[in-house]
């Protein structure tokens, strides 16, 4: 099978689905940024009898929260996500936000019954906090792709031309956590799915599974480089996917299934990170080998010159 031979049209795919990805991310709002991003406060309340979602909606638009957004999180249980709630204040005698709210929610009445409120959990988040957050999640995203690209030039050094194995990584790595960016930046505007400090940890997650892919495909190459002196890259690129490919998937398909299990299983608070991993680890999957591995082929038969050239960020070869 020539995986290498079918590159252009796997770089074409991912094209596609990249330019999906910015252009979701350039309509605004390009994530939905949960309250660790913007600031503000979310409730948890679980009620003894079930209680229409629409009739929260409509006590939180007459306290003042229209912007409130309400998710069911089993049975009769809801996560609300609102503005920064006002804290209590003796001394002006107002009393907190919150308790306004409970008070309200304890008071709904549903034919006979009253929907008592059995469970309710106030977090907030500053905007400073927040800031704080984004800044050092994106230091975190930098520094991490640095290291990985100069460790792997060096871990591969001594093989030809060892900066391309590290460059190419990092583009893959790029690839991963931009079509991540996508997929929730157009599920959050479809299924209100926010982007939380769990999101963070996954997209980190998913750099660390798809370097740790893209190497082990890497290292076989180097290992063929060895064996085969004198074969074209291409060849020695296409044998050591057909070596590797059983093991990259299998591995991927036994963390799919775990994944899933915990989607339909596990909390709501660890949902955003299992989504994360679920994406990351099919686009980590693909990258590692349709496109990191590819692309060594295409830098030595001089195609991403040519491409450069094309857009103008190469000088054109003098002629002669």
């Amino acid at each position: 099978m020539d995986i290498v031979g079918k590159r252009r049209l796997f770089f074409r795919i991912s094209g596609v689905v990249m330019l999906l990805s910015i252009v979701s991310l350039l309509i605004p709002p390009a994530l939905n940024l949960g309250i660790e991003f913007t600031g503000g406060s979310t409730i948890s309340v679980e009620f003894g009898v079930q209680v229409p979602e629409a009739q929260l909606r409509d006590a939180l638009v007459d306290l003042g929260h229209p912007e409130a957004v309400v998710q069911p999180a089993g049975e009769n249980k809801f996560f609300i996500r609102i503005s920064r709630l006002r804290e209590a204040d003796a001394l002006l005698g107002v009393t907190s936000e919150s308790e306004v709210i409970k008070q309200r929610f304890d008071s709904i009445n549903l034919s006979e019954d009253v929907a008592a409120v059995t469970i309710f959990d106030v977090s907030s988040v500053s905007g400073v906090i927040a800031k704080d957050t984004v800044r050092n999640a994106i230091i975190a995203l930098i520094v991490a792709s640095i290291a990985i690209m100069f460790f792997i030039t060096w871990a591969f050094r001594q093989v030809p031309n060892p900066f391309r194995y590290g460059v190419s990584a990092i583009i893959a790595l790029v690839h991963d956590v931009l079509v991540v960016l996508g997929i929730f930046s157009i599920l959050g505007k479809t299924l209100n799915l926010e982007v939380n400090a769990m999101f963070i940890t996954g997209v980190l997650t998913v750099i660390g599974y798809s370097v740790n892919d893209t190497i082990v495909v890497f290292d076989r190459i180097r290992e063929n480089v060895a064996r085969m002196p004198g074969e074209h890259l291409a060849k020695v690129v296409n044998t050591s996917l057909l070596e590797t490919i059983g093991r990259s998937l299998n591995t991927s398909i036994t963390l799919l299934v775990t994944i899933a299990a915990l989607i339909f299983l596990g909390g709501e608070s660890i949902r955003s990170f299992l989504y994360v991993l679920l994406i990351g680890l099919v686009t980590g999957t693909y990258s590692s080998i349709f496109i990191a591995s590819q692309l060594l082929v295409s830098w030595e038969t001089g195609e991403v010159a040519r491409l450069l050239r094309r857009f103008r960020l190469l000088p054109s070869r003098p002629q002669a």
